[in-house]
């Protein structure tokens, strides 16, 4: 499904309209863009941080690449649910993402706590606007599932942020 494109392609049995599985369904696939380049992202900096912090680091890249992962995965079926298609694929994540672009070249360590902590506030914060849309157009079970992710990415990100230092 493309932006453009606001229709279901599967038929469901949810009784839900089907305007509201495909608005539901285009909000999913634009979250799921952004989880999964968080995840790439995350993956960037677990295989590339170095320095003194390297190991607490290294392993809370990839717990939050690993999160991301399963958060995709839920948003993805859920979508599908709905008789969506879900868009996982590096080319569609390439195009919907709104994240911003992650560098290579960090040569410091706290410069991808800073890069993951905007990605993961990102995420958070659109998947916690999206909890509004799915209030309105009730569809509980979609704001349930962005309302969990919201949590855990917010739990996340205080994991992330803690390791910054900003006196």
């Amino acid at each position: 499904m493309t932006s453009n494109e606001l229709h279901t392609r599967h038929r469901t049995r949810v009784d839900l309209p089907e305007n509201t599985r495909a608005a539901m369904g285009l909000i999913l696939n634009e979250r799921l863009a952004d989880f999964l380049d968080l995840e790439r992202q995350a993956k960037q900096a677990h295989w590339n941080v170095r320095g003194p912090h390297f190991q607490p680091l290294h392993e809370l890249f990839d717990a939050v690449a690993t999160l991301a992962v399963g958060w995709a995965d839920d948003l993805a079926e859920r979508a599908v649910q709905l008789g969506v298609v879900a868009e996982g694929t590096v080319q569609a994540v390439a195009e919907r993402s709104e994240l911003p672009r992650c560098p290579t070249n960090v040569e410091h360590s706290h410069e991808w706590v800073h890069i993951i902590a905007e990605a993961l506030a990102f995420c958070a914060n659109a998947a916690r606007a999206d909890i509004k849309e799915a209030v309105a157009a009730e569809d509980d079970i979609t704001a349930d599932l962005l309302t969990r992710i919201t949590g855990e990415a917010d739990k996340q990100l205080w994991f992330v942020e803690a390791h910054l230092d900003e006196r």
